[in-house]
């Protein structure tokens, strides 16, 4: 069945020469309710009854404005076929006739009845005719598609009511038989003599003359009619797009009378089909409306691909894994030697968590490295976190205008949280920013939002403040950075730092940053800053070194007995200290829903300013980001369940808020929450129904503060 293979390849094929025998399609006749089943093309009627021996209908009637309709009756008497009628809309044509068929000119079909399908046909003259099918040719369009493809644009030619190629026809490329306009057998078998012989000859080929077969030549002639203004019913031109003649009339009305604004208002040919049925009654409708012969209209030109093509023969072959690349940290080896499990966060692959012998669940690894942590020192490579380097004389300014927070007064060697706000006053993002010197900043993301963050400073930079001196670049992969966090994690670093680096809480408070050099000189950054809620760190040297400086850590820690951390253990630490990520941060949250109100500054403009002022978003009992904690310590909470009052009834008119993010805390002992409740600072300690429909579960859980860990700060201080 073809597996995971695309269901189509694309060939690149380079020609010096190439014949384009594509001939021509047939197109139909607007009349009111043209577009009731068993109306159908009059040659797609005369192949079903030639080619598969099938009838369209038990009563054919044939509407023509040229000759090849009263071909179509022929061939359908000749295989038995009872043709009611022959309908064109010419005058005086000395056409035989079938056998047996009421030829009638000069009039044309103006409505049509049934429900199912046609019933009967309603004429010019009022006269109705019983039938059940209806073969329609409005005249033929010669295929011009691949002539287009180098901008040639097509001319009208009016003895055959079609465009025909003409202007910049790719380079060694001729046109032959209806495809070119020549619609009599003759004229294209002799044009593919031609063309091949001078294509055969041109590539050094031998030839030999042909002689032209013997073959049936037909007069082509057409009345150029491409709808019945008397027709008062609607009137189908695309018949996928359900474009009417009543539309084209609107889109000249309302002034949207070129070709391309027609195509664009009404969606003509913009159908799967690409208006190769439509295009040309559709312009010739709006050529008679305005008045214009079909030259000064015009038509729009093609683009590929002529036939649909799947979207995986062109790009996106590779799926599954193979999808994007994946991105490892630069400690993925280490971690894998230490055995680590890991888990796909965006196109990341990180470290989840490091089973030790004897660890048969998932949590016990979790817990221990939770507590190991928490009271000694552990690591936990954070590279993935987003880095945007940000460099220029307005460097400042411009950071002071994406944050929702003052960043202008930030001193050299400190580190602010800054948060980022949408133009609709919603939280885009957050994270840490640097000032490395007076102008060079270095802004960290999530990691879900680095690309994000990246386009939209881009976008700030290059469309909002052009005028300002200011350069960015995406330093994510450029850096190895680790957390190193606990109560030793100041002991632990004091082992690798180069003699001069001073890491005492006076020379290197919270929230200080610079540069330091390691292990004999190795050039690093060091933040101090914390995630977890502990005296911590985040220590950033070349990506190169990223895999050295895991195991440096390992063995300057081995006193401290350090421990390994994966994204889980990160997980549960950042909710017992209350810190949002994107469960929190999930585009429909302002500053104010998550606590962080005081943060927008009253002094500055920025991004978002006015928009997170709205009522909604600002208002006292709205949604408030707390903590929840159930009240039986044995039961487990569930991200996504909705709280509710005790005696409320389970249904949205009573819904509270959501829970965002659970875990277990091993230093609580305890299933924990971070979720958005309703007026929830004034819910403090009161209780709730946390309700999960998915999992049939209703809980009562206390709503808490959301720092469950050291609310003071005061390890953070240490």
């Amino acid at each position: 069945d073809g597996g995971d293979q695309p269901r189509q390849i694309l060939w690149r094929i380079y020609s010096r020469r190439a014949v384009l025998a594509a001939g021509s399609i047939e197109r139909p006749i607007a009349f009111g309710h043209n577009d009731r089943p068993g109306i159908m093309l009059a040659g797609s009627v005369r192949e079903y009854a030639n080619r598969y021996a099938v009838a369209a209908g038990r009563r054919v009637i044939v509407f023509t404005n040229n000759n090849d309709g009263w071909r179509t009756a022929h061939d359908l008497r000749s295989r038995g076929v009872e043709v009611a009628a022959l309908i064109d809309t010419r005058s005086d044509i000395d056409l035989p006739a079938p056998a047996g068929v009421r030829v009638i000119q000069g009039s044309a079909i103006t409505d049509t009845k049934g429900r199912t399908r046609v019933r009967s046909i309603t004429l010019m003259s009022g006269e109705e005719l019983a039938c059940d099918s209806v073969a329609v040719s409005g005249g033929w369009s010669p295929t011009v598609h691949l002539t287009c493809h180098h901008r040639g644009r097509p001319k009208w030619d009016a003895s055959i009511a079609g465009f025909i190629p003409a202007g910049e026809i790719p380079p060694g490329m001729d046109v032959i038989g209806a495809a070119a306009g020549k619609m009599a057998t003759s004229e294209a078998l002799q044009g593919g003599i031609t063309a091949g012989t001078s294509a055969a000859r041109d590539l050094g080929g031998k030839t030999v003359k042909m002689a032209m077969p013997d073959c049936e030549d037909r007069a082509f002639g057409i009345d150029p009619v491409w709808h019945i203004p008397s027709s008062r019913a609607r009137a189908w031109v695309d018949f996928q797009n359900d474009v009417t003649t009543k539309d084209i009339r609107q889109s000249h009305l309302e002034g949207f009378r070129s070709v391309e604004h027609l195509k664009r208002y009404t969606t003509l040919g913009m159908a799967t089909d690409q208006g190769k049925t439509a295009n040309i009654p559709g312009l010739a409708v709006m050529a008679e409306i305005s008045g214009k012969s079909m030259d000064e209209v015009g038509t729009t030109i093609f683009r590929p691909p002529y036939t649909p093509v799947p979207i995986g023969a062109f790009a996106g072959r590779g799926r599954g894994p193979d999808f994007m690349p994946t991105r490892i940290p630069p400690s993925h080896r280490w971690a894998e030697e230490r055995g680590a499990v890991f888990v796909e966060t965006g196109l990341w692959l990180r470290a989840q968590w490091y089973p030790q012998p004897g660890e048969t669940h998932w949590r016990e690894s979790v817990d221990r490295e939770v507590i190991a942590t928490r009271s000694s020192v552990g690591i936990c490579d954070v590279s993935t976190l987003g880095k945007i380097d940000i460099k220029g004389a307005d460097a400042g300014e411009f950071v002071n205008r994406v944050y929702a927070n003052g960043f202008a007064k930030l001193p050299v060697g400190k580190v602010r949280y800054g948060l980022m706000l949408r133009d609709d006053g919603f939280v885009m993002d957050d994270g840490t920013t640097a000032r490395m010197a007076e102008n060079h900043f270095i802004m960290t993301t999530t990691t879900a939002n680095a690309g994000g963050v990246y386009r939209h400073l881009e976008y700030c930079r290059q469309c909002l403040w052009p005028e300002l001196d200011v350069a960015l670049i995406s330093a994510t992969d450029q850096s190895a950075q680790f957390a190193v966090a606990g109560p030793n994690s100041r002991r632990l670093l004091e082992k690798i730092v180069d003699d001069g680096v001073d890491l005492s809480n006076a020379a290197f408070p919270f929230m200080a940053c610079g540069a330091i050099t390691i292990c004999g000189g190795v050039e690093a950054r060091l933040f101090r800053i914390s995630f977890s809620g502990e005296l911590a760190y985040e220590l950033a040297v070349p990506a190169r070194f990223g895999d050295a400086l895991a195991r440096v850590l390992m063995q300057a820690g081995e006193e401290f007995g350090v421990t390994p951390y994966g994204t889980e253990a990160l997980n549960v630490m950042r909710i017992e200290k209350g810190h949002a990520t994107a469960n929190e941060l999930n585009g429909q949250t302002s500053a104010h829903h998550l606590g962080m109100g005081r943060m927008l500054s009253p002094n500055k403009d920025f991004i978002g300013r006015i928009m997170a002022h709205r009522p909604e978003l600002t208002r006292g009992d709205g949604i408030r980001l707390v903590g929840l904690k159930p009240v039986d310590p044995a039961k487990m909470l569930s991200a996504g369940a909705h709280f509710l009052e005790a005696d409320a009834p389970s249904r949205a008119s009573h819904d509270l808020g959501w829970m965002s993010s659970v875990a277990y805390s091993p230093i609580l002992n305890s299933s924990i929450g971070l979720g958005f409740v309703k007026n929830g600072y004034e819910r403090m300690n009161s209780t709730v129904r946390a309700v999960d429909f998915m999992r049939g579960t209703d809980i009562e859980v206390e709503i808490t503060s959301p720092h469950f860990i050291d609310p003071e700060g005061r390890r953070l201080h240490d």
